[in-house]
């Protein structure tokens, strides 16, 4: 498959096209105690929408014909990516219909619906909403802005990695988060093609583990629903790893590994203590890997860790912010 997977020079076009939408964000120097090496945390929840995701949106949706425009688009998310095609779909001027999880934060659907999106509820499965998704294209005529499982998502989700290696040439250790694995295939592809020398790993809740036995196995491995909706970690609870997005983990990425629900929680404290960011449960997990994990990530010198987002319910944040770590 690897002529289709996302070139450099299509990274390269989509930060250009989204530059007036996404934000260049920074690399935030973090000493976290007891971590060897430096690490930097990219702040993704610094981004309008408070996550990475708007930055595939953008360039899907911004390459959309008059047609297509006029049709309206519609996606299936838990919150971040229905937050990022609303943004993008309101700065073009076309209609966002968006479906959603029963059990997405409430907080993130507010967002959605500021951003002048129509959301439709449907149970907690990422099946689930993808049928209903493709119940209304039939209906409607929308296009589809696929959360993960697309190259040109893939290469939007990409320029995060491009500014890591611009910002930061002499890294030698990426870790992202995954879960469809848009953030982690797009990442991986830039830094790797930039990069070839660069580490990249994987990170994900042990609790919806399904892209680490994926990638152990050589093949996609879907979990049923209910085993993924037990994490902490809203963003990361689909069932299995796009596709396209697994043929570019393979290419590109060295390992996934997984934490913990007491890591993800630990490293959330972390993040808020020492770089002064807030990360929402799904954006502290590649700092957990550095935190709790140093014995199976690779040696390095200079590490970033992709926040990749913030938007956390602030009754959770309080409760994550007052447990004592054991």
């Amino acid at each position: 498959m690897a002529d289709a997977l996302v070139t450099l020079n299509a990274v390269r076009d989509a930060a250009a096209r989204i530059a007036g939408i996404a934000v260049r964000t920074p690399l935030v120097h973090t000493p976290f105690p007891g971590v060897a090496g430096n690490v930097w945390l990219k702040a993704e929840s610094l981004q309008p929408i408070g996550a990475f995701k708007i930055r595939g949106a953008a360039n899907k949706i911004l390459q959309l014909t008059p047609d297509e425009r006029r049709r309206g688009v519609i996606t299936y998310s838990s919150g971040n990516h229905a937050q990022g095609v609303a943004y993008a779909a309101r700065a073009v001027g076309t209609k966002a219909v968006i479906v959603m999880p029963s059990n997405a934060p409430a907080i993130k659907r507010a967002a959605t619906l500021a951003l002048g999106a129509e959301v439709v509820d449907v149970g907690p499965a990422s099946s689930e909403r993808l049928a209903k998704a493709e119940e209304l294209v039939r209906a409607h005529s929308y296009v589809v802005v696929p959360p993960y499982d697309d190259i040109d998502i893939i290469a939007g989700q990409a320029t995060c990695g491009l500014e890591i290696a611009e910002a930061l040439p002499e890294v030698d250790l990426v870790l992202a988060p995954v879960s469809g694995g848009g953030l982690l295939s797009g990442v991986a592809a830039a830094v790797k093609q930039l990069c070839p020398r660069v580490k990249v790993v994987g990170v994900e809740p042990e609790l919806a583990g399904d892209t680490a036995e994926s990638f152990r196995k050589g093949s996609v491995v879907e979990w049923p629903a209910e085993l993924t909706t037990r994490t902490i970690a809203d963003g990361l609870r689909t069932q299995s790893v796009g596709k396209r997005n697994f043929a570019h983990i393979q290419a590109f990425v060295d390992d996934v590994v997984t934490v913990t629900e007491g890591e993800i929680r630990s490293a959330m404290r972390a993040i808020v203590s020492t770089a002064r960011l807030v990360p929402e449960p799904s954006g502290a997990v590649a700092a957990a890997a550095l935190l709790f994990h140093a014995g199976q990530l690779p040696a390095y010198q200079k590490a970033v860790a992709v926040v990749s987002g913030g938007n956390v319910a602030p009754e959770l944040l309080a409760r994550v912010l007052t447990e004592v770590d054991l």
